[in-house]
């Protein structure tokens, strides 16, 4: 991609995400994803109803009166963005291409971080981690981020988000938040055990983003698949009713499968399709946490 094609599609992603950020998330974000504890803000005296247990026995010695010590909730995050940048993302038949879709996304939670001085970081993972960006604040770094995220070339092809949830485990010591974006293409099991381990230590967010062709397969007669990660090519019928439905339920169960993990490793989770807006998305995800 040029130069100026990508400060072009920088520039059109951030003015429509920072927009986002600013009018329909203000607040939402804020609440729906908490600061690390209370840390001490000052004294003030003690009044009627306040917790005996806050009396500062020090200052209240000092001046003989009683005194007690104010709490202030430590807003401030680290917000880790771990990105699919596998083969299966560079596929869209509605609206727009997942990779498309995940970018906007992923910079949507950007702009809504540092507008609540938070600090973002990123992993761009494949089946192995492809390249680490160490959070930071302020608007040049998101649009690094940005420019990343559309003209990154992965190494490898293939998915695998037990490698990116265990390299979130080893670099990030203090609590983060973590938003995973992928379309989970990958066995359920593979992942379960360190999504759980992490999610213990983190504050882990699911995010999947998927094509209605990955739901439902069209009736065009004889087609030509290619799975973007392993490059095997095959024919289908899809004039074939029987086909259909058996594509179907491979969905519905793989669906199943991937909430049942989210939910035994206590991840909160949404799925958007690339013909649906993500803002709505969001939206139930951010409310559901707050």
């Amino acid at each position: 991609m040029e130069t100026s094609e990508i400060i072009k599609k920088v520039r059109k992603i951030e003015i429509k995400t920072r927009g986002l950020s600013s009018n329909i998330f203000a607040g939402q974000y804020h609440s729906a994803f908490k600061g690390r504890g209370m840390a001490f803000s000052e004294v003030r005296e003690y009044q009627f109803g306040d917790d005996v247990r806050d009396i500062d026995w020090n200052v209240t010695a000092r001046f003989h009166r009683p005194y007690v010590k104010v709490f202030e909730e430590e807003r401030e995050l680290t917000v880790m963005l771990l990105i699919d940048v596998s083969g299966s993302l560079d596929f869209g038949t509605q609206k727009q291409m997942k990779r498309d879709m995940v970018t906007e996304i992923a910079a949507t939670i950007a702009f809504s971080a540092i507008q609540n001085n938070d600090k973002i970081g990123v992993v761009f993972f494949s089946d192995r981690i492809e390249k680490y960006i160490p959070p930071k604040k302020g608007r040049k770094h998101i649009l690094y981020i940005i420019r990343e995220m559309l003209n990154f070339q992965p190494e490898s092809k293939r998915t695998d988000v037990k490698q990116a949830v265990e390299f979130l485990s080893s670099i990030q010591k203090r609590r983060t938040t973590a938003f995973i974006l992928s379309d989970f293409f990958v066995r359920d099991d593979e992942f379960l055990q360190s999504l759980q381990i992490c999610n213990r230590k983190h504050d882990v967010v699911a995010i999947q983003v998927y094509d209605q062709r990955a739901k439902e397969l069209p009736d065009v007669g004889l087609m030509k698949v290619v799975d973007a990660e392993t490059g095997h090519e095959q024919y289908v019928d899809t004039g074939s009713k029987a086909l259909r439905q058996a594509y179907h339920k491979y969905w519905v169960n793989r669906q199943s499968q991937l909430e049942e993990t989210f939910n035994k490793s206590n991840v909160d989770h949404v799925s958007v399709a690339t013909n649906e807006n993500f803002v709505k998305a969001l939206m139930i995800l951010f409310k559901r946490r707050s």
